[in-house]
């Protein structure tokens, strides 16, 4: 039976923990220069309507590496764009490839998607989600810290589409996540009342950045316009001024913190380049997990019979 990951929520305690596992173990295979083949002849289809560098890189750079052929499909050049419907050429992409990736506004066509599909689908950014993103990023937390649990994250800044899978993240593994956001910029309501439903963790909202970043083991900070917004980007700087990951909120954090910016990152805005260049950020041994963890959900997604060369 296909799976599909259109949310954290798709996913068990025990599914993340056994990507985890998996994506280290990959990336010692490669760190080692052993070539492990499993995908010879499988296809992974990319349609992508948003500009991507980390994420569409690190899904075709994974697919090669496994042995496979990446397909990326700018869904301007597809039917879609000629108002076909998403079921059909949901069924008719099951008859082609192997798995799909979607990097697309709407979740709701994500869902379409997987719905009619034969084949498992990955959301590779939505709007409201992205799950890859912070999975590779709890990866990068593993190598550094031992462990996700029984440390605070604080996630300063807007309460955007990596922030509510951090939510969902916390729900599933039991994290203690707090979240300091302006209060007209919180996270979505109902996507934060199911994660508290699920009685798991710790979710806490506050709009005071140094309250969150007391104490933390991780500070996470992202654009505070996301792509779709730039039009809000002159109003959201001063909005969002106070919460500009700085030397200053460092002070409050704990004295092994690490610094976390899933890229691209606008220097001197949402992160000081004091910090992002500094020696608590893991940014780029966290750009590179994206890679590794793509591996990982590609592996467990599609299959494939183990050649290790």
């Amino acid at each position: 039976m296909k799976k599909d990951i259109l949310t954290i929520l798709d996913l068990t305690k025990t599914d993340i923990d056994d990507l985890l596992n998996r994506a280290i173990e990959l990336k010692n295979l490669q760190k080692q220069g052993i070539l492990f083949r499993p995908f010879i002849g499988k296809t992974l289809g990319l349609i992508f309507d948003k500009p991507s560098t980390r994420t569409r890189v690190s899904f075709e750079a994974a697919m090669i590496q496994l042995g496979g052929t990446p397909l990326f499909i700018s869904a301007k050049d597809t039917q879609i764009a000629r108002d076909e419907p998403v079921r059909d050429t949901a069924r008719v992409l099951s008859r082609y490839i192997d798995c799909l990736a979607i990097r697309t506004y709407s979740q709701s066509l994500l869902e379409e998607f997987a719905l009619f599909s034969s084949i498992p689908i990955i959301n590779a950014l939505t709007d409201l989600y992205h799950p890859c993103q912070v999975l590779s990023d709890i990866m990068t937390i593993v190598e550094k810290k031992g462990r996700y649990d029984k440390l605070k994250i604080a996630w300063i800044g807007d309460g955007n589409n990596v922030a509510h899978s951090w939510i969902n993240a916390a729900a599933v593994l039991g994290l203690d996540l707090v979240l300091a956001c302006p209060k007209d910029y919180y996270p979505d309501e109902e996507i934060l009342k199911r994660a508290l439903e699920r009685g798991r963790g710790k979710i806490h909202l506050t709009s005071d950045p140094v309250e969150a970043a007391s104490g933390a083991n991780v500070l996470y900070t992202d654009v505070w316009a996301s792509m779709g917004q730039e039009n809000e980007h002159k109003e959201r700087k001063l909005v969002f001024a106070p919460y500009k990951l700085r030397g200053k909120l460092l002070q409050y954090a704990s004295e092994d913190v690490i610094v976390m910016h899933c890229l691209p990152a606008h220097r001197e805005e949402e992160i000081s380049e004091e910090v992002l260049e500094g020696p608590k950020s893991v940014v780029w041994d966290q750009s590179e997990n994206k890679l590794h963890m793509t591996k990982a959900i590609l592996e467990a997604l599609i299959g494939g019979k183990s050649v290790v060369l």
